[in-house]
């Protein structure tokens, strides 16, 4: 058995309440568990329980037996002074806190149907455990835990973004650019372009704004992709020799350090998302004047902002995927789903993160709005929910759902999640919806 079950049981009073006693068999009457503590210190906080009319406040430590208490040192421990209950599976031993008062150690009881679901819980091969369960859950209790669940997803998105703000001097549009820009790696290249927009400062990129082709040369000059040797086919290319020329010039304007050209991946990848043609892509939308986040926060509407992000190439990468080798001819879009994807993981992000930092409500919740407008993600994790019976209807609960896959579903955090706290409390076997229904 895991403290941590035992956590749960008592938070949700999930255990026997006429069969908690004190050392006299005086019943002990819970008033208050207390605030669930999960960092150091006793395990809840300000509990009130109740013994023979007699009131007492404090603490409330939880263990399987009542000799860890010893064991984890709590006896030498002042901040375990103020326990006034020591609720165990096994009083095995007799226990004092680092004044040399007696801790009074209660046994709790529940039912092992309890504990039964939730070791079949956690030991399911499955990453979803409940996938047969949830489909007989109330729909209600599940939407409200996800719509819990994607604010959760864009608070740790915060963490990153306001340790980029900070980096950045406080500067929005910077801040916006390296959050973009690490994006427009698709995963597979997201590395070097996070580490080319930390090498190129948007700053620089901002005095070109009316000038696309320099905004080209910088990007692929500090990407490292106009280094000697990388296309062979490109040494009698114009374009190729143009773009040199102009990075010539102005890496020794800004003092700018290419990075590595072996960095960038190709392969596996289709022609399309190479980086050759994403770059000219970021090229095209960082072109805009004024700058992308100002038009970001400008913009009305969702279709606003993704009229920001579907751009096309330059001409010449029309009959091309990269420098020197033509291809067969048709213009690079971002396309409709690159543009989704950037907005679901750094524009809509963006715009939750600068309403929070501001305490504008209303730009935090227009973010929200704009999740629920954007097209859901179709990937694993959708597909494994949806063989769960649950669909994601946009981006709001497809997000969500990914937050809950990774972050409680494959670390079995069954007894934190909503849904599976109440498969647990509803015992070993779970009724169907129609059941759950006729009942009064």
């Amino acid at each position: 058995m895991k403290e941590e079950f035992l956590h749960y049981l008592w938070k949700n009073s999930l255990y026997d309440q006429d069969r908690l006693f004190d050392n006299e068999k005086n019943n002990i009457l819970v008033l208050d568990p207390g605030e669930y503590n999960r960092d150091s210190g006793p395990d809840f906080f300000n509990a009130r329980i109740s013994i023979a009319g007699t009131i007492w406040a404090g603490n409330v430590e939880i263990h399987i037996k009542s000799s860890h208490f010893n064991m984890h040192g709590h006896q030498n421990d002042p901040a375990f002074n103020n326990v006034i209950l020591h609720v165990v599976a096994d009083n095995d031993k007799r226990v004092f806190n680092a004044k040399g008062e007696e801790i009074l150690s209660t046994e709790i009881s529940f039912d092992p149907n309890l504990y039964e679901k939730y070791t079949l819980l956690v030991n399911n091969p499955y990453i979803i455990a409940c996938q047969e369960e949830i489909k007989k859950l109330d729909e209600i209790l599940v939407h409200h835990w996800l719509n819990t669940l994607v604010i959760e997803r864009l608070q740790i998105k915060t963490e990153s973004i306001l340790k980029i703000f900070s980096e950045t001097g406080r500067d929005w549009e910077e801040t916006f650019y390296r959050v973009l820009t690490r994006y427009f790696g698709f995963r597979v290249n997201t590395e070097p372009f996070e580490m080319l927009a930390t090498a190129l400062p948007f700053r620089i990129i901002r005095k070109h704004s009316d000038n696309i082709f320099q905004i080209e040369a910088l990007l692929f000059g500090t990407a490292g992709l106009l280094e000697t040797g990388l296309f062979k086919e490109a040494l009698s290319d114009e374009y190729y020799r143009n773009l040199i020329k102009e990075f010539t010039v102005l890496s020794a304007k800004y003092s700018l350090q290419p990075l590595h050209g072996w960095l960038w991946k190709f392969s596996r990848l289709r022609p399309s998302n190479f980086p050759t043609v994403r770059l000219s892509q970021l090229a095209a939308m960082l072109s805009i004047a004024g700058g992308l986040f100002s038009k970001v926060l400008e913009a009305a509407d969702i279709k606003k902002i993704k009229e920001l992000f579907e751009v096309s190439a330059s001409g010449y990468w029309d009959d091309h995927f990269v420098f020197g080798k033509k291809s067969r001819n048709f213009t690079k879009n971002t396309g409709s789903q690159a543009a989704d994807i950037l907005l679901i993981n750094a524009v809509i992000p963006m715009i939750f993160v600068y309403g929070q930092s501001r305490d504008c409500q209303d730009i935090s919740e227009r973010a929200l709005s704009f999740l629920e407008n954007v097209t859901p993600e179709e990937n694993t994790i959708t597909s494994e929910w949806k063989a769960a019976g649950i669909n994601a209807h946009s981006a709001f609960y497809s997000q969500a759902l990914i937050q809950l896959r990774n972050e409680y579903c494959k670390k079995r955090k069954c007894l934190d999640c909503r849904i599976g706290n109440k498969i647990i409390s509803q015992g070993k076997k779970l009724k169907n919806r129609e059941e759950l229904l006729l009942e009064p």
